[in-house]
């Protein structure tokens, strides 16, 4: 494991975006790209929902507040029928908040890809995640990625309102094994690289089954972004209306799951790779138990 002196945060190695250390599991298991081989599911193939839209509910995107950054506050805890708040963070102070945990080295599945500390920074009442070229580890693409590893729980609400600055990385909010036993996965914003359109997907089963979603519009945009996990539905939403779901209950993850967020690069490849440098912002999550 590496470790920044400098940072109060430890790195958490993964499956999927694990230190090199971990060998075979860097190039086994991948956190947010589907595997080669893997079987995907075309939306609606499964006999699932394939798109729900302009579906007004109860579903929360924010309180408003000019002095948030994205003219939002967190939501309340009564903004979720059926769910209890159990968790917020808006981001305030200097430092990464407790039970958040940053990662550090090469993520298993980014060829050329690589973590840096310094690349997750809190101030301004966000949380930021860079992608640039570090002149400290060679001038080669680095990005920014953490884990809301000391909070768990099985099924579950979670809303993120965030933004990114341009295309280039595949920027992702996702669910994570806690166990890091991979599969399971819930993505439920990954862009892709792209700054107008993003995805979700769940992955499941041991040969990686994915089942994808994806909904058009500018990322680069302050947006409420929700995934509600229940051991029957993943439903997404987008600003307070669902956009996607998935249905088939023998598929959803049973597990104790944490939130994470990463941005990735796959210069090598010839895409996935910025031009000049980027960032996703975060101005708050806030997280509900069913």
């Amino acid at each position: 494991m590496k470790r920044d002196t400098n940072q109060s945060t430890v790195a958490v190695p993964k499956p999927g975006r694990s230190l090199a250390p971990w060998g075979s599991l860097v190039v086994v298991l991948l956190a947010t790209l589907m595997m080669a081989g893997s079987p995907l599911i075309p939306a609606g193939a499964d006999g699932t929902t394939a798109v729900l839209v302009n579906v007004d509910g109860h579903y929360p995107v924010g309180t408003p507040d000019p002095s948030e950054p994205s003219g939002l506050a967190p939501p309340g805890a009564g903004s979720m029928v059926g769910f209890q708040l159990t968790y917020v963070s808006d981001f305030l102070g200097t430092t990464v908040p407790p039970g958040w945990n940053v990662f550090t080295g090469i993520p298993g599945g980014s060829p050329g890809g690589h973590f840096g500390i310094s690349h997750v920074v809190v101030r301004d009442g966000e949380l930021q995640l860079f992608t640039f070229r570090n002149p400290h580890y060679g001038n080669r693409w680095m990005t920014g990625g953490l884990c809301q590893c000391g909070v768990a729980q099985v099924y579950g609400a979670y809303f993120v309102r965030s933004r990114v600055t341009g295309r280039g990385p595949n920027e992702v909010a996702l669910l994570w094994p806690l166990t890091n036993q991979w599969p399971p996965e819930i993505d439920f914003n990954e862009t892709g690289g792209s700054i107008i359109a993003t995805g979700a997907s769940v992955h499941f089963g041991a040969q990686n089954t994915v089942v994808r979603r994806s909904v058009s519009t500018n990322i680069t945009q302050w947006h409420t972004w929700g995934v509600i996990w229940t051991p029957t539905t993943i439903t997404y939403t987008l600003d307070g209306r669902v956009w996607g779901d998935y249905n088939v209950a023998r598929n959803i993850p049973t597990v104790p799951m944490t939130l994470d967020f990463e941005q990735r690069t796959l210069c090598p490849l010839g895409r996935q790779c910025p031009s000049r440098p980027q960032t996703m912002f975060v101005d708050w999550v806030a997280e509900y138990s069913k």
